[in-house]
């Protein structure tokens, strides 16, 4: 995604999720919206260090709360106790590595209709309102299964 691009898109995002639109939201939504690594509050903190020197981890746990609770980034757990933030422009799920903690997306073209089927059962047979979901699925990443079998 072009950095243009990408700065119109999450000017937008914002501005459909109601959200003022700061220095410090703006950045660190284009930053995720840039970077499919699934970033942790500190790698965030020191990638944006250069671009805003007096961002705090505070601002940025606050931020990045903001967009959980808009349904605009989502959360995700990694086997070593870690939160990691995910932009979830396009819903996909999670492989994620038990040894190195690595997180991949996995989409595909059905996915979407298979969640709406997932939460609909879910509902029926808990009774919940279900306002969200995240899937996920552990194992060992290619690299991790090479250490291994060596």
């Amino acid at each position: 995604m072009a950095e243009k691009n990408v700065i119109e898109q999450t000017r937008e995002v914002l501005k459909n999720n109601h959200l003022r639109i700061t220095a410090q939201r703006h950045i660190i939504l284009a930053y995720l919206a840039s970077h499919i690594t699934h970033p942790t509050v500190e790698m965030i903190k020191s990638d944006l260090n250069r671009k805003l020197p007096n961002l705090g981890s505070a601002t940025i746990y606050n931020t990045l709360n903001t967009f959980v609770d808009h349904g605009i980034v989502i959360e995700i757990q990694n086997g070593d106790g870690s939160t990691h933030y995910d932009y979830f422009e396009h819903h996909h799920y999670h492989a994620i590595c038990d040894n190195c903690g690595k997180i991949t997306d996995i989409a595909f073209t059905d996915f979407v209709n298979i969640e709406n089927k997932l939460q609909q059962q879910a509902e029926t047979l808990s009774g919940y309102k279900i306002s969200s979901n995240s899937i996920s699925v552990h194992g060992l990443c290619p690299e991790c299964q090479a250490k291994l079998s060596k």
